[in-house]
């Protein structure tokens, strides 16, 4: 398979994530490598990632995840991340800020499976991996501050679960086409900031938004 043997250099790491105004340390930076290595690895027997250049990985699912670090701040945050597949966004974020709590909530026992072992692999603290469907989790009190999905159908699901384990000051992310970020502007309970172009980008915006208070989703 192409890529699965490829090793990474700083500079190509470096030269993926920089149109996304993010900078990697010596230790985050190996820890990229080390997790393209095993999404390669793991992507031959499950379905991961369509994206098989490991340079592309880097940019795809890393630049364009920690983006978000750079719209809204992170840091000391309880953060869920709803249909997490390969970790993306949530490991990705996690890795950029360290000082984040992670929940990665998917259903797929195969891809829990893989984002525990990146877990293990990378040594990442105070990350939970949870093979659940996320409506499948109903909390009796607010327990983050973010709630990140890419790529999910369903908004309306999303918005209402997310408004539920919001704390009063959180904020839910997208990763989002242009039409499917005009549609959830347009649902009420919601505020929503305006949508952001991705870099290197033509369709995929990141939206950002905090529920109304006493207002239903």
């Amino acid at each position: 398979m192409p890529g699965t043997h490829s090793s990474l250099s700083d500079d190509q790491i470096a030269g993926a994530i920089s149109p996304f105004g993010v900078r990697l340390s010596p230790g985050q930076t190996a820890q990229v490598r080390e997790y393209v290595k095993l999404l390669l690895k793991w992507n031959q027997s499950i379905n991961l990632t369509t994206v098989l250049d490991p340079v592309e990985i880097v940019a795809r699912h890393f630049g364009e995840s920690m983006f978000a670090g750079c719209l809204i701040p992170v840091e000391n945050c309880r953060l869920a991340d709803l249909g997490s597949g390969a970790g993306f966004p949530g490991l990705a974020l996690k890795i950029a800020q360290p000082t984040l709590e992670v929940r990665l909530i998917e259903s797929s026992k195969k891809k829990c499976a893989f984002l525990s072992e990146i877990v293990r692999s990378l040594e990442l603290e105070h990350v939970e991996v949870l093979p659940l469907r996320f409506s499948e989790i109903r909390p009796s009190f607010p327990f983050a501050e973010l709630v990140t999905a890419r790529a999910l159908g369903g908004f309306s699901e999303f918005l209402h679960w997310a408004k539920g384990v919001l704390t009063q000051r959180g904020h839910s992310v997208l990763w989002i086409g242009g039409e499917d970020a005009a549609q959830v502007s347009s649902m009420p309970g919601w505020t929503w900031q305006a949508a952001v172009k991705i870099p290197d980008s033509q369709r995929r915006f990141v939206l950002i938004g905090r529920p109304q208070l006493g207002v239903k989703a």
